[in-house]
């Protein structure tokens, strides 16, 4: 094994290994039915992307048909009420995702004429899309060979190569997930990559608890997003309502749910009238 030492992955036979490894898990157990791996259509792969953060797969599957039959195009997206697309994603949770591809939705159709663009400034430059978000669409719609890194594939790379350090930064993986990189098929090489980190934790520990990014998640339960999402949602479904109306309505104390409510607003969700909130057309 090679614990991150770049200057060793120049060795082929241990390249061509680690890479053997990976592709034969996915000629057998890979994930090749998922349907945003059925597509190139850049919108549906951003969809997917967006969709994937921080919710799991099976959830996914139920929701991304759903969120396409309404808003089967980019431009579908960008005309729809904010109303429409919050009520569509409810059950995906971190709706601060829903409220970006709105945005990037009326972002593309302006600037881009309605086609999500290939280079990778473009992308990062829309709302919501950050460095990771930007490669996968590159690769997953483009096929083309971008470096990037998320959870699964963070994964793989720390149970490889790191077995005894602890406290690892992503810049010392990204040059090794450089090195495996298959230069002409990086739409499936990352396929791969992620069907088997994600099927990694059923064997072995976490081994991303040995990243450096690593952030216990906290219970749902009680949150601050839990709550949230209440507000949220009664807000949506409404339409519009006074603090005094959804502190009631909720069971929240008054100064708790204008905390929030008053997040919305800050954050594009909501406008304040007065003393009235409503969802932002």
């Amino acid at each position: 094994m090679f614990y991150g030492i770049v200057s060793s992955m120049t060795q082929d036979k241990e390249i061509q290994a680690f890479q053997a490894q990976i592709w034969a898990f996915y000629e057998h157990s890979g994930r090749h039915n998922l349907p945003w791996r059925k597509t190139k259509n850049a919108y549906k792969i951003l969809v997917s992307e967006v969709m994937l953060q921080q919710t799991q797969v099976s959830r996914v599957l139920e929701k991304y048909p759903e969120f396409l039959r309404e808003f089967p195009t980019i431009r579908a997206l960008a005309e729809a009420p904010l109303t429409h697309v919050l009520t569509v994603w409810q059950g995906m949770g971190y709706n601060r995702r829903a409220l970006a591809l709105k945005r990037l939705a009326g972002e593309v159709t302006v600037k881009h004429n309605g086609k999500i663009p290939r280079r990778r400034d473009e992308l990062e430059a829309l709302p919501g899309i950050g460095a990771y978000t930007a490669g996968a669409i590159r690769a997953f719609a483009f096929n083309e060979p971008e470096v990037f890194i998320e959870t699964n594939i963070r994964r793989i790379f720390l149970h490889h190569f790191f077995k005894d350090k602890q406290g690892i930064h992503d810049k010392e993986i990204i040059p090794l997930v450089e090195s495996t990189l298959n230069h002409e098929r990086p739409r499936e090489w990352y396929w791969a990559l992620m069907d088997y980190g994600a099927h990694l934790p059923k064997t072995a520990t976490n081994s991303n608890i040995k990243s450096r990014h690593y952030v216990k998640q906290k219970p749902f339960e009680g949150s601050h997003r839990q709550v949230r999402g209440k507000v949220l949602k009664f807000l949506t479904t409404k339409g519009k309502c006074t603090t005094a109306a959804c502190a009631r309505s909720l069971e929240l104390t008054p100064e708790k749910t204008k905390e929030v409510l008053n997040e919305l607003v800050h954050e594009g969700f909501a406008i304040l009238n007065r003393q009235t909130y409503a969802i932002r057309h």
